[in-house]
């Protein structure tokens, strides 16, 4: 694998957690949303990771890359929760069903949270493999003089 396979799977897999903290940021923002445009109340939203070949030219280095299976990670889809919504009784809201119950999203705060941390982490990880490929790079290059 070569210096820039190393960058470019780094890369992918850096856009795909970017997504992804952006999804769990738009959960933690709407965990009292009862109202959205497509109707009733905001749905969690989560990433779908996917590991995609790399495409690559038809050179040597290509042919040993293909040999090694690289792979970069994309954002196939963005599911939608399917759970049903959290019901409390609230008969005074602008939202409240007849019998006085408001619908709101089935989200967790704790488990949003941890996926966050999850997330950070990967994506300081992939930081830190972008420095080591980088860091080789450049070493490669002293050795060289």
């Amino acid at each position: 694998m070569d210096f820039f396979t190393s960058m470019d799977i780094s890369a992918s897999a850096l856009a795909a957690e970017r997504t992804r903290m952006n999804l769990i940021s738009s959960n933690l923002a709407n965990v009292n949303s009862t109202r959205t445009a497509e109707g009733g109340p905001y749905r969690r939203k989560d990433a779908v990771f996917t590991a995609t070949p790399l495409k690559e030219a038809g050179s040597f280095g290509a042919a040993l890359s293909r040999a090694n299976d690289a792979r970069s990670v994309q954002v196939t889809q963005v599911n939608e929760d399917q759970r049903p919504p959290r019901l409390q009784y609230e008969p005074g809201h602008p939202d409240a069903d007849p019998n006085g119950y408001v619908a709101y999203p089935n989200i967790n705060v704790v488990e949003e949270m941890a996926d966050m941390i999850t997330a950070s982490r990967s994506y300081e990880a992939n930081i830190t493999a972008t420095n080591a490929a980088k860091s080789m790079a450049l070493k490669t290059l002293d050795l060289l003089r």
